[in-house]
């Protein structure tokens, strides 16, 4: 971060001089905001939104040429100027260190905006040889309410998209363990107590459903994500902005960085982030699902010797500083702990999104912070998850299918035959001794007085086969 250690040089604005660091990229406003806010919190605002307000800026430039607005050449300067942000990175290049304003700051972002303004300006003018205003010029036809918006929409469409793509490859690890695990049989669970058997690939591919529809739930709310309120301005009226504006740099935008389109009404688009809160709303649900998901991997992982002990997690590392030999099912707790992250989030995420006052929301950096959170969480998570733990998953299918058969639930196979009460006491007289239901069923003369055929017994308790009731795989 550019400090006073050479001194400092005296910016100013419309309120007056300001001293900044001599080192600095950004001006008067950057500086008054970084003065303000610093003492709240130092989190900067996420890097993703800076990008995309550099390539708004640039997007901009170049429209405002077509238009007049500016001159060609001060709009190529512009443009080469915020290229520099986003072809760069946090650890070199890309300016980041110059943009020191907190992440929560002024509820429309307009300190952001402005820190994107002075940074680019300065940098252009440095490139042009003549100065570069950043109201004038940089931010000419916009306003901060369009597109600091605007630039959280764009790098939540990002996030999202990319996000499906890592749910997509866990997904995948899930599809591929539930064919491997087809047949192999295990007493199902309800209440947390043993149920008719199903297959350990049926509970797999259920997890793969759950993530499937994780991502058309993320597909289906992009579109309005994608609406970028540019070309609204201060209020949605458009003022200061010429005709055609807002479509020639969405035209731009979609034809280089992703498919985005024009609000369909801008006062919507101005007072309110419905979008954005209808985002965090899907990945809470997608966070339930995992976090469902996780649980049932860590319990049936559990043991090795008092748990379930049905499938073994890879090992990753020691679980214990004090119990040698302890290894923990680290993955599903660390995807559960992103999970609880991301409802949170959400939670933050609804109550900003209720800010909207008239014809402003005022709560889209923290909106901003925590929608692209849970995104970035939920990203590395699902890889994690899919990588180092599902693909390496195997089965005890010899335990699995042992418990399944010992247990006296699978006489609800028998109820056609014997009926619900006769086939209840069966299971009641199995658990007490310990007979298997065969032999208590054949103890009680069903088999003799004609109730049920061996061959129909048998048949019955084929545990794999009651999970194909249907003949199905």
């Amino acid at each position: 971060m550019p400090d006073g250690s050479a001194g400092f040089r005296t910016e100013h604005d419309s309120m007056g001089e300001v001293a900044v660091p001599a080192g600095a990229l950004w001006g008067a406003q950057t500086q008054r905001a970084r003065e303000n806010f610093a003492p709240v919190a130092i989190e900067p605002v996420p890097p993703e939104v800076i990008i995309q307000l550099a390539r708004i800026k640039a997007a901009a430039a170049a429209a405002n040429a077509q238009l007049g607005v500016i001159e060609p050449d001060m709009a190529a300067a512009i443009q080469d100027a915020a290229k520099e942000i986003w072809f760069g990175d946090m650890a070199d290049g890309g300016h980041f260190e110059h943009f020191p304003v907190p992440v929560f700051q002024t509820g429309s972002g307009t300190s952001t905006n402005m820190n994107a303004n002075e940074v680019i300006a300065r940098l252009a003018s440095q490139k042009l040889g003549r100065p570069v205003h950043p109201n004038d010029h940089v931010n000419a036809s916009q306003s901060s309410n369009d597109v600091f918006p605007s630039a959280v929409h764009l790098a939540s469409a990002r996030l999202l998209d990319a996000l499906t793509r890592a749910l997509a490859g866990l997904a995948e690890a899930f599809e591929a363990k539930a064919a491997e695990f087809a047949d192999v049989v295990k007493s199902g669970r309800t209440h947390l107590m043993d149920a008719v058997p199903v297959t350990l690939g049926q509970e797999f591919g259920g997890y793969a459903a759950v993530v499937r529809h994780g991502i058309e739930r993320i597909r289906s709310v992009l579109p309005e994500v994608a609406e970028l309120p540019l070309g609204g301005t201060a209020v949605g009226t458009g003022l200061n902005a010429p005709p055609g504006f807002a479509a020639k740099v969405i035209e731009r935008l979609a034809a280089h960085h992703y498919p985005v389109t024009e609000a369909r009404n801008h006062f919507e688009a101005a007072g309110g982030r419905d979008a954005l809160v209808a985002a965090s709303g899907v990945l809470r649900t997608v966070a339930v699902g995992l976090y469902k998901i996780s649980s049932d991997l860590r319990l049936m992982g559990s043991g090795p010797r008092a748990g379930l002990a049905e499938i073994s997690l890879p090992d990753l590392q020691p679980g214990s500083s004090i119990m040698p030999g302890k290894v923990n099912p680290v993955m599903p707790e660390v995807m559960s702990q992103v999970c609880a992250q991301v409802i949170g989030n959400d939670a933050a995420v609804a109550f900003a999104g209720a800010a909207g006052n008239f014809e402003l929301n005022v709560m889209v950096p923290v909106i901003a912070r925590n929608l692209l959170e849970s995104c970035g969480l939920l990203t590395g998570a699902s890889g994690a998850l899919a990588h180092a733990c599902v693909e390496g998953i195997t089965a005890d299918a010899a335990r699995l299918r042992h418990l399944a058969e010992s247990s006296p639930v699978i006489v609800t196979a028998l109820n056609r035959y014997l009926g619900y009460e006769a086939a209840a006491s069966v299971a009641h007289e199995a658990l007490d001794t310990g007979k298997t239901i065969r032999e208590i069923v054949i103890a009680r003369g069903h088999v003799e007085r004609g109730d049920i055929t061996e061959e129909q017994l048998d048949a019955a308790l084929d545990v794999l086969a009651m999970t194909r009731p249907h003949g199905t795989s």
